[in-house]
């Protein structure tokens, strides 16, 4: 239900303060505001002679298609309300009175969806009537509804309509004429493909919590709908997947050229491409970016395509909906000689604050002799120590508590959740997966010290944050200390040696952080572990008080860490999150000892 909370619940509202803001990001364009139409002032245009480019739709795909107006791309966009295309009376307004009266010529790009090309064409006609040269290019890009579901509609517009506008801004804007801008705007068309995924609907802003609910039992957990498109349309299939799987089927949807329901363009292996991935507004660019990398890859293996460009980002977006779209342009030849192939018209640059394709050609064009990535390995003190344990008691005990740690990675996860960021359980089974595998690799031995200094090269090579930068320095620290117990002869390290070694370590800590008992952090746990077992020498005792302690940081107001920007009453509610790990890791390795 998340998905349907809104700043903007009235739709209106927000449409029109979006407009607004687009015009206070450039300050060289311009809005009226009863036509929704952003368009460029008149002194922002060097030759206002040139071909002016217009496009537009329903809101709701920004910033698609107002934040592309600029120099070097588009010269106005109409907007209509929410996925709702713009009446003709604006269109007409658009192309009479919000254009260069020296234009020589308007390409109006429209995405092929009724409503949009019948109040586009509406507008475009009265616009010849006036006397007024236009060409309209429709952009279908879509594969996800074949040609027998599509019938005579046909493929429908998604993010490739932005590959579309780049080409016949650039060209307008290098002084081509009407006709060459429309022609190389249909041939882009005539060789693109895309197809869209998403987990979910998107809500909009104003209508009834219901269709969240309703949507939330339609497409349910796990599942993916392929073919979705940008108005909230459904899609062809939902399917339980995984990405790289999820990426084959669109791949496949895309260039397969056996499937004649889709196979609208053919791209052979070697053909130059570009590859465009779009967010529909909710997917992180962190998810976004796990896309390129699978689809590219695949592009690779299995097509034997290498794009020359790889452009990704929110371009054509349908509110904050969790998905994507794949587009791929073969690049064919636009007859227009050096300066104006499709990948250099992609490549010029535009001064505007929706397209954010910002690596120069250059970079992209030269030749990167591919390197090994290689990290050095640290010299490592490798002197063994005359301390000695019992190996196999070591082994078991460590397991015994590292595995108790990884069972209780759903409740810190848990109670960081409430007072935190949620991160803390995942890091600790991540590190304590990785001493896990350290340890079934034969590498315990007699000698603890060396023992300890492998674990905290684990440590630091698994788990990241402030809870893997602290166990990192106490377990480093407590390697050297343990070394300055050696001595002459062969010792067996007992319970208060391990004690004094842990009580340095400590004081080592406590150099890079304030945290002391009582503030609600691992430290709460981790002294009265120390301070025990100095005082009995007795593991089990030690773990008890340590397990005590985490206890009762609930109720403790945190005084360092992410909980202290928490609000609410949750520290009432759940110890800390990082002292009940250590606790219960504790209480597993005393199981043992």
């Amino acid at each position: 239900m998340a998905a349907a909370k809104h700043y903007l619940d009235d739709p209106n509202t927000a449409v029109l303060s979006g407009l607004r803001g687009v015009t206070l990001t450039n300050p060289s364009l311009l809005l009226d505001e009863t036509n929704k139409i952003i368009y460029r002032h008149p002194s922002s245009i060097a030759s206002p002679s040139n071909v002016s480019v217009v496009c537009g739709g329903g809101s709701g795909h920004e910033p698609g298609f107002s934040a592309f107006v600029g120099q070097g791309l588009l010269t106005a966009c109409v907007a209509g309300t929410i996925f709702a295309s713009p009446g003709a009376q604006q269109v007409r307004t658009c192309l009479s009175q919000r254009l260069p009266p020296e234009t020589q010529g308007i390409v109006v790009v429209v995405t092929n969806y009724t409503g949009d090309v019948l109040n586009f064409g509406m507008g475009i006609e009265k616009a010849r009537a006036m006397g007024k040269k236009v060409e309209m290019v429709v952009v279908g890009d879509d594969v996800g509804v074949g040609r027998a579901k599509s019938g005579k509609v046909g493929r429908r517009g998604l993010s490739g309509t932005v590959l579309i506008v780049k080409v016949c801004g650039a060209l307008a804007e290098a002084g081509a004429s009407v006709e060459d801008c429309a022609r190389v705007g249909r041939l882009a068309v005539d060789n693109l493909v895309s197809v869209g995924a998403s987990l979910s609907r998107v809500h909009v802003p104003g209508r009834s919590l219901q269709e969240a609910k309703d949507e939330e039992e339609r497409l349910g957990p796990g599942l993916v709908e392929i073919g979705m498109g940008i108005h909230n349309e459904p899609g062809c299939e939902k399917v339980k997947t995984d990405l790289p799987g999820l990426v084959k089927t669109l791949l496949a949807q895309m260039l397969d050229q056996d499937n004649t329901d889709r196979g609208y363009v053919r791209i052979d292996k070697g053909d130059n491409t570009v590859l465009l991935v779009n967010n529909f507004g909710g997917t992180s660019n962190l998810e976004l970016s796990a896309v390129v990398n699978e689809t590219v890859g695949q592009l690779g293996r299995d097509y034997g395509l290498k794009p020359k460009r790889v452009i990704a980002g929110t371009f054509f977006g349908s509110l904050n909906g969790p998905g994507f779209i794949i587009s791929v342009l073969k690049l064919a030849d636009t007859g227009l000689g050096a300066g104006k192939s499709m990948l250099e018209l992609l490549d010029a640059p535009a001064q505007v604050t929706g397209w954010s394709a910002s690596i120069r050609p250059e970079t992209w064009e030269k030749e990167y002799k591919e390197l090994q990535a290689t990290v050095e390995a640290e010299k490592e003190e490798t002197r063994s120590t005359n301390l000695k344990v019992d190996p196999n008691l070591l082994q078991s005990a460590l397991t015994s508590g590292l595995e108790k740690l990884i069972a209780s990675e759903e409740e810190v996860t848990r109670y960081d959740t409430i007072v935190g960021d949620g991160d803390c359980g995942v890091g600790l089974k991540r590190g304590a997966e990785g001493i896990l595998k350290l340890l079934g690799g034969g590498q315990v031995t007699a000698d603890p010290a060396a023992v300890m200094a492998k674990i905290a090269g684990v440590v630091e090579a698994t788990m990241d944050g402030t809870s893997g930068a602290l166990y990192a320095i106490f377990l480093n620290s407590l390697t050297a200390n343990l070394r300055r117990l050696d001595s002459s002869s062969e010792t067996q390290l007992t319970p208060k040696m391990w004690a004094q070694g842990l009580e340095e370590s400590l004081k080592a800590l406590s150099k890079y952080t304030p945290a002391q008992p009582g503030d609600r952090t691992l430290v709460d746990a981790l002294v009265p572990f120390v301070d025990t077992l100095k005082t009995t020498g007795n593991t089990r005792k030690a773990a008890e008080a340590a397990k005590i302690a985490a206890e009762n940081t609930k109720g403790m107001k945190a005084s360092l860490g992410r909980s202290v920007y928490v609000g609410g009453e949750g520290h009432t509610e759940v110890p800390d999150p990082g002292a009940y790990g250590l606790s219960q890791f504790l209480t597993g390795l005393a199981d043992v000892l």
